[in-house]
């Protein structure tokens, strides 16, 4: 760092994402990115926006916003753009923590969450999940504190049940509870906390457009929160940068959001997928979580995750291995196509021998 940098940020360590290589025949399952393209009215929607690329893009992202609310079903008003939904996460830890309340989350979760905490000046309060990896719901009554939980869980790819995520919310009246809800489209009917926020008015959801609907390039996701906590975010939101979203993938994310045939589709060769590529890692001695999400979490008891992660990497296949301490010899491997799981799974053996 330069002799600039402030003080008050000298310690922080940015968030670490998957590798992003450029390499022909590469088989990329690190990032947990869809592996089919974005809905076919997608493109069509963004070209459409080119003339118009010269005026500055729609404060409100009135269309997006219109056509998120009409699938989540509630008004236009609950629901809150952002630049990716970690610009969603940001926007509430901003507006609902401080010095003076801090943001509680699991130990082993998505990592941007003490990377935000770090940033903001926000004291983090971790909770560790139990020895199986679910969550221990009773240590989060009556913290006291803001709360976010990801549901279903990264890395680990488990679900905890809306039930359980209710009576966190029921114990925490007074203080917001954050669900990320990023995966949750692979996880079936039943899984998501949606239906919960017209009832409660500190549970907010935050949804990503870049897993389901195929655009993690265009960084776009959203909440969906009753109008007093939207009020609240917006606040933040345009004293920083208030045009946060950009005219093409506005379009492009009204576009994915309104083509469900599509999304459907997509989703259940995931989950298919998913299902193959369970059965057959277990077949090889791995142990796997039961997933919610477009990635499976495995772990082998006689192969070092770490030489397995590098082994393939050879082969030009990514996998994500982490290095904290509970988690060190598992691999996070996300679902591809039927294709890229064979190429995986080709690589996987050569690995082990």
């Amino acid at each position: 760092m330069s002799r600039f940098f402030t003080p008050t940020l000298a310690a922080l360590e940015p968030y670490t994402p998957g590798e992003q290589l450029a390499v022909p025949g590469l088989v990329k399952l690190n990032a947990n990115e869809n592996p089919y393209p974005p809905a076919p009215g997608v493109a069509a929607a963004v070209a459409g926006t080119i003339e118009g690329l010269r005026l500055y893009s729609d404060l409100t992202e009135a269309k997006l916003t219109a056509a998120i609310a009409a699938r989540c079903g509630v008004p236009p008003q609950w629901v809150l753009c952002g630049n990716g939904s970690d610009e969603n996460l940001l926007l509430a830890i901003r507006a609902f923590c401080d010095q003076n309340t801090p943001l509680a989350f699991a130990d082993i979760t998505y990592s941007f969450h003490p990377v935000l905490c770090n940033l903001l000046g926000v004291p983090a309060h971790v909770l560790p999940l139990r020895e199986d990896f679910t969550l221990d719901t009773a240590a989060y009554d009556a913290l006291g504190e803001t709360i976010v939980l990801a549901n279903p869980n990264a890395p680990t790819s488990l679900l905890t049940p809306v039930g359980a995520i209710e009576r966190i919310v029921q114990r925490n009246p007074d203080h917001p509870v954050i669900v990320d809800e990023a995966y949750v489209d692979f996880a079936g009917p039943g899984a998501s906390c949606l239906p919960l926020v017209a009832k409660y008015e500190n549970l907010m959801v935050v949804r990503t457009f870049s897993k389901s609907r195929s655009l993690a390039g265009a960084r776009l996701g959203f909440c969906v929160a009753q109008p007093g906590l939207i009020a609240d975010m917006n606040r933040v939101k345009f004293s920083y940068s208030p045009y946060n979203i950009n005219s093409m993938s506005e379009a492009a994310g009204a576009a994915a959001m309104a083509d469900e045939a599509y999304f459907q589709k997509t989703v259940a060769a995931i989950c298919r997928t998913r299902a193959e590529t369970t059965a057959g890692l277990r077949q090889r001695g791995f142990t796997v979580l039961d997933s919610a999400t477009n990635f499976v979490f495995a772990a082998h008891p006689q192969h070092e995750a770490a030489a397995l992660c590098g082994a393939l990497r050879q082969q030009n296949v990514l996998v994500r291995h982490f290095t904290a301490p509970r988690i060190q010899n598992w691999l996070r491997v996300t679902i591809g196509t039927p294709a890229q799981m064979q190429r995986f799974f080709a690589a996987l053996d050569a690995a082990m021998g």
